[in-house]
């Protein structure tokens, strides 16, 4: 069963009385670490972000042409025990593992170190007071950590316990460490060569240090091109049911957590009808009911209780006092501070997941106080980008459609982020302002995304359904990909970005997504 339909990767998953909490890679994205809640393991909405800004570190914060796309939070634990939840994960541009803390889920949460670089990590607090963590690619480390949980207990256990063999595309990695009935399990992926898909495996000991005896537990697509599901946590019922959420890569829209139950064979798991996901199952409902917050939407930005819905992250970490709000009228007004060649490091974009398998969102756009050289829109947000906005140009606006073809790159050496977009598409513009809408189709990997126009005065009202109807086709269709430099889905973004000087702002207003 698929979940929420969007990028949702590297899941883990706990109950806490008759509530799930399931973490996920939130990489870049300010606010980050996002916690989602449910009832059911089915339908799912926001927590809580465990962390507004990380360490600010010049490549966090889009400092002239740095930034820390494929990197930032990665593969979180999540765990309850003795009153605090704990959230540990490691940062791939900082190469530290942080250690979050608090008594409520909702926060406010408090930040420490680990000592050590912990990969995929996962934490087990034993019976016996003992904590342990599980951890590495291709060989799986077991270490003892202190009480505190600051780093390896002197003189406790530390051994590799799994190893996977040289020749597999990618090794064991994704640990989710447990203890269940008196034994030690583990759930790891990996690419096994012979079928070239990603696999769940499970390993199991009677002892925390013992000879762990493996054996697969999840190797399915789903019907969808041969992408295999697999890496994330299982969580128990009440009731003592169990169940397990894994992702999947699907293509541009991201990596999608998928539900399925979980049965014991003796000692041994079983994912699903022995190893296939099936296409439909019951979860129990512990709060009948209740109706959930959406993880996506539109937004009229007149919100006050707080800076802005929680289905809004910032492209890295932004900058508050270059953003101004007017919350009667409803409007976000961004200035740039800094030169930027294109759209990957424009400061202050606001991003949004899309959703599979298709989805549509608009936005109007007031380009009254862009300058030479600013650029303005709405951008399908990947390393091959594309977007249709405003652009002064010799002291006019136009209308413009550009994107990024990177082609055939390196995307593990030389980084590819300070080109200028190609333009596909342009004309010039009698007003301010413009309405700008883009049609994304995700299904069965067709991954491209449309963009539309309207002149405010021409455009039809909205009044629900198609947000694109009645706007006029701009540009091309553009091809969208997931592409292992930024390793997230393809988001809609609202930016700003100056490339002949600073101070010039745009105004959005009236975001609207079906």
């Amino acid at each position: 069963m698929r979940l929420t339909s969007m990028d949702y990767p590297d899941p883990d998953v706990i109950r806490v009385g008759n509530t799930y909490y399931m973490v996920s890679t939130t990489m870049y994205f300010m606010p980050g670490c996002e916690i989602l809640k449910s009832y059911d393991l089915v339908n799912w909405e926001h927590a809580s972000y465990v962390y507004e800004r990380l360490d600010s570190t010049p490549a966090q914060c889009l400092e002239e042409d740095t930034n820390i796309y494929g990197q930032g939070m990665w593969a979180a634990s999540l765990r309850y025990h003795d009153g605090l939840f704990y959230i540990c994960f490691v940062a791939n541009d900082t190469h530290k593992t942080y250690l979050y803390t608090s008594p409520d889920v909702r926060g406010p949460w408090t930040k420490n170190c680990v000592n050590g670089f912990y990969h995929d990590n996962s934490i087990l607090f034993d019976d016996d007071g003992r904590v342990y963590i599980v951890y590495g690619n291709r060989k799986i480390r077991l270490t003892e950590l202190a009480p505190d949980l600051s780093g390896p207990k002197p003189g406790g256990i530390d051994k590799v316990i799994i190893r996977d063999s040289d020749d597999a595309p990618l090794g064991y990695e994704g640990a989710h460490f447990y203890k269940i009935g008196g034994k030690y399990y583990i759930f790891v992926i990996n690419i096994p060569r012979d079928t070239g898909r990603r696999t769940e495996s499970c390993f199991i000991s009677d002892a925390v240090d013992g000879e762990y005896t493996g054996f697969k537990v999840m190797d399915d697509d789903h019907g969808f091109h041969g992408s295999g599901v697999a890496q994330g946590g299982i969580v128990d019922t009440p009731d003592g049911k169990w169940y397990a959420i894994l992702f999947q890569d699907s293509g541009a829209v991201g990596r999608i957590p998928h539900l399925m139950p979980v049965t014991w064979n003796g000692d041994k798991t079983v994912f699903g009808d022995n190893g296939i996901i099936p296409k439909w199952f019951e979860t129990p409902d512990l709060n009948p009911g209740y109706v959930y917050s959406p993880l996506v939407g539109s937004d009229d930005f007149k919100e006050t209780s707080g800076d802005f819905k929680s289905f809004w992250q910032f492209n890295h970490e932004p900058k508050p006092e270059l953003i101004d709000r007017d919350h009667e009228k409803g409007t976000v007004r961004i200035t740039t501070g800094k030169l930027s060649a294109n759209v990957m490091q424009a400061v202050n974009t606001l991003t949004q997941r899309t959703v599979y398998p298709e989805c549509m969102a608009r936005v109007t756009l007031d380009g009254s106080g862009l300058k030479d050289g600013d650029y303005a829109g709405l951008c399908m947000l990947e390393s091959e980008y594309a977007f249709i906005g405003l652009n002064r140009h010799n002291g006019q606006l136009r209308l413009v459609m550009c994107r990024r073809d990177l082609g055939d790159v390196d995307f593990w050496g030389e980084r590819h982020d300070t080109e200028p977009p190609e333009i596909s598409a342009e004309m010039p513009v009698s007003g301010d302002t413009v309405i700008l809408g883009v049609h994304a189709d995700f299904t069965d990997l067709k991954d491209e995304a449309a963009f539309y126009y309207s002149d405010v005065e021409c455009n039809t009202p909205y009044t629900g359904g198609d947000c694109t109807a009645g706007m006029i086709s701009f540009g091309p269709v553009a091809k969208l990909k997931f592409r292992l430099d930024h390793f997230t889905g393809v988001r809609f973004a609202l930016f700003v970005y100056s490339t002949e000087q600073t101070g010039g702002h745009a105004l959005f207003s009236d975001f609207m997504r079906d």
